[in-house]
């Protein structure tokens, strides 16, 4: 018996060796959460009637789930409220005094929110790091996607914080069917002093949990953290212990060559680059070749929507091969095949979820998305996989499969009502706008 068959689609397949391939007219048999086989398709009225459910894929794209791998996403609230200011100025003046604003029902509806788009647009998984992290939990399992979650602290708040975080860790791993995961998530080595980071390392080893954590953002906090510590931001992480766990790294536009081998050396690590919000508020870029080369996975990320102003992965993939190419001065740069595969491969690595995720294939976990490339923005269609990184938009995602279950079918959520959420966000909007620069809930000095 097939639980879900997927008839008669084209599989995306972007390998490590052997590139990007094609299976044109395929069938994805999915049991349980998994995908049990990709086939030939079965013109058999056998193969259907042994189906629970069956979806007609004719003409459409299979790609794996596509994966966020840094994200804020319940500041979808805020959207729109920070725009054309400095990183200082974005911090100190906008961000943080609006997010004392917040209150736990904020966070879940901003995730239900923030879930919607991402589902719409193809995301499957988020690793998200913000506030008051069980209703978040709460939305994904609500939605039915999956996460990697972190409860966002600062060093200033003392290691309660850290006990609060730990014991979010114990409640919500594996849970959803094991599609929630669960980090301990130090804010930064500018907000977090060494003996914060060295307890949260401690926890972490001692859940079997890793640490999310943002680090290096931008060469100005590197060059503090060398003329306050005499140490760059990663390798305040090695000497505290965070790197000996497995760590997800946002952004690292201030890393630097000596830290290549620390990161190398590192228990797991991958790196999350967000280039929109680079692009933004002029950070500098991930120095995603030298990591690469260096055997460290880079995952693509939206960061948050206040500093992106959409949760669309497509776009950042987009973005990020266009920008390679432009820092570079050389077309030749950042190639398709690299470009997809740090999409799906890479970035199911940074979360550590290679074996499951970012592939369809036998065994591995049912996250599938359809895409209808018929729009006249893909006509003609002579390069399949250069209009998927280069014309895909959000809009041409027609199914959305997680888990075996389907969450988007003919471009109709089907476990959220979008128009209750959005709904519930718009009635806060005049009190989280409110800004009060003295009310910030940490200040911004790299």
């Amino acid at each position: 018996m097939t639980d879900l068959l997927v008839q008669d689609c084209h599989v995306l397949v972007v390998d490590e060796t052997d590139g990007i391939q094609l299976l044109e007219n395929h069938d994805i048999h999915i049991v349980g959460q998994r995908i049990e086989r990709v086939a030939p398709h079965d013109n058999q009225a056998q193969a259907t009637a042994l189906a629970t459910e069956v979806i007609n894929a004719s003409g459409l794209l299979a790609i794996p789930g596509l994966i966020n791998t840094h994200a804020h996403a319940p500041m979808v609230i805020f959207r729109g409220l920070a725009e054309d200011v400095s990183i200082e100025r974005w911090f100190n003046e906008y961000m943080w005094p609006l997010e004392s604003n917040l209150t736990e029902d904020d966070v879940y509806w901003g995730m239900l929110l923030a879930l919607a788009e991402m589902i719409e647009s193809g995301v499957t998984t988020v690793a998200d790091h913000y506030f008051y992290m069980d209703r978040a939990a709460q939305a994904v399992r609500e939605a039915g996607s999956r996460a990697a979650l972190g409860w966002n602290v600062f060093g200033d708040q003392g290691r309660e914080t850290l006990a609060r975080t730990a014991a979010f860790v114990e409640r919500w791993q594996g849970a959803a069917n094991g599609r929630i995961t669960t980090w301990i998530a130090p804010h930064a080595p500018y907000t977090c002093d060494d003996e914060f980071l060295r307890a949260a390392a401690d926890h972490a080893r001692a859940l079997g949990a890793g640490i999310h954590i943002h680090a290096a953002e931008v060469m100005a906090q590197t060059e503090a953290s060398l003329a306050a510590r005499g140490k760059t931001p990663i390798q305040v992480l090695a000497d505290t212990g965070v790197l000996d766990v497995p760590t997800i790294i946002a952004h690292g536009c201030g890393i630097l060559p000596q830290d290549i081998p620390l990161l190398q050396q590192a228990a797991r690590v991958g790196v999350a680059h967000a280039p929109k919000t680079y692009m933004k508020l002029g950070m500098g870029l991930t120095p995603i070749n030298a990591l690469r080369q260096a055997g460290i996975p880079v995952g693509l990320a939206t960061d948050g929507a206040v500093s992106n102003n959409t949760l669309d992965i497509l776009e950042s993939l987009r973005l990020m091969a266009m920008l390679q190419k432009h820092e570079a001065r050389d077309p030749e740069v950042m190639p398709i095949t690299q470009a997809l595969q740090i999409a799906f491969r890479d970035s199911a690595a940074v979360l550590g979820l290679e074996q499951s995720l970012g592939k369809l294939a036998p065994g591995f976990l049912a996250d599938v998305v359809l895409l209808d490339l018929s729009g006249a923005h893909h006509q003609p269609l002579h390069s399949l996989s250069a209009s998927l990184l280069y014309n895909a938009r959000a809009a041409d995602v027609h199914t959305v499969i997680v888990d075996g279950r389907l969450l988007l079918h003919e471009r109709r959520l089907l476990t959220l009502d979008k128009e209750r959420i959005a709904s519930e966000v718009r009635r806060s909007m005049a009190r989280l706008a409110q800004r009060v620069p003295e009310k910030r809930i940490q200040v911004y000095s790299p």
